[in-house]
């Protein structure tokens, strides 16, 4: 049987007076939508990623308080037909301040804010399922304490 080697990511759904935040980028030649999000790195717990993320993708300062969710996605590969499976970790929490002026990650277009109505309604261009998924779950109310996750050094 082959064993899946899920890429883990990290993401932020971030709610500041009914809007959410979300980053416009690049993918796969299409603009599209997602939450500040990106790849665990080694050496950092699942918090820190979360927080180093918001920060590169967005210009915002976010401190992780609660895991929304924990989400397996495999996406599909036309070209192959393998695929990537994705684990990601979700975290809603605290926004800080803003960094006017700071880049962001290549790829990044720009930050918005959207409420859930226009995020439903741009479905299409969600990166993938777990866009809204996070975001109805958020909105759902379910939220897990982060000693739930355990970050051995």
């Amino acid at each position: 049987m082959e064993q899946q080697r899920p890429s883990v990511t990290l993401a932020a759904v971030i709610e500041r007076g009914g809007r959410f935040l979300l980053v416009e980028e690049e993918d796969e030649g299409r603009i599209v939508y997602n939450q500040p999000a990106g790849h665990l790195e080694l050496h950092e717990s699942l918090v820190e990623g979360c927080a180093r993320e918001v920060l590169e993708e967005s210009a915002w300062h976010f401190q992780p308080r609660e895991l929304v969710g924990i989400y397996r996605w495999r996406k599909p590969d036309s070209a192959s037909g393998a695929g990537v499976t994705y684990l990601r970790f979700a975290f809603c929490g605290e926004l800080g301040r803003h960094e006017d002026g700071r880049a962001l990650d290549a790829g990044i277009v720009r930050a918005v804010w959207l409420d859930a109505g226009e995020l439903r309604a741009t479905r299409a261009r969600h990166r993938s399922p777990l866009v809204l998924r996070c975001v109805e779950d958020y909105l759902a109310g379910r939220r897990y304490p982060l000693n739930v996750l355990t970050d051995y050094a």
